[in-house]
């Protein structure tokens, strides 16, 4: 069992790898910076999709996922068409513009990550993306449940709960399956995968 220590440890070295990001973000193209770069990654992933998808992928709202989706729009890097079953939404589909951009930003990330860990061993590596795999793999999809350490809601005053109707006795609502809805996978982040695979359609 790991000490209170080791955690803390954990969390300080996790919080340190915000300057590894900003290192990898820095290679990027200039006009492609990081959430441009995520919306391809994601489109690329999980394939054509509305903007209320993109949003949820994302765990952003529709308004900043709009801009992100129109800057890279814009520069020619995903198609927009207008959804045949609801001709208010359009569908977002990464091209091979948007393909091509993915492999070079895989490519430079690659040539950063090479230059810094040049002196680690295969070994080292390979333990590195295990433990990082099964890290997020612990966390899971962190968009499908509330966080257990959020603040409670604030209680209300002792003579307000006095005052309050006796509640009614709720009826249970049904009780999900066994191992819930599908995982989606983990959020997209800067560090997911971004080597080019096939879209799904």
């Amino acid at each position: 069992m790991a000490t209170q220590e080791q955690y803390r440890e954990l969390a300080r070295q996790l919080s340190a790898t915000a300057a590894i990001q900003r290192d990898l973000g820095r290679a990027l193209p200039a006009d492609c910076p990081p959430a441009s770069a995520i919306v391809l990654m994601v489109l690329n992933r999980h394939g054509e999709m509305r903007m209320s998808k993109l949003a949820e992928l994302l765990s952003i709202d529709m308004s900043v996922t709009s801009r992100h989706a129109a800057h890279v729009a814009d520069r020619g890097w995903i198609d927009r068409q207008p959804d045949p079953q609801d001709k208010r939404s359009r569908l977002l589909r990464i091209n091979a513009r948007g393909m091509a951009l993915l492999d070079e930003v895989a490519d430079r990330y690659t040539e950063v990550l090479a230059h810094y860990l040049s002196d680690w061993s295969d070994a080292d590596l390979g333990q590195l993306n295990t433990l990082l795999a099964r890290l997020r793999g612990s966390f899971g999809d962190c968009r499908a449940r509330p966080s257990p350490f959020a603040a409670p809601p604030p209680r209300a005053p002792a003579a307000d709960l006095a005052a309050a109707p006796a509640p009614t006795t709720a009826v249970p609502g049904p009780v999900p399956a066994p191992g819930g809805a599908p995982d989606p996978g983990p959020p997209p982040s800067a560090d997911d995968d971004i080597t080019r695979t096939p879209a799904k359609r």
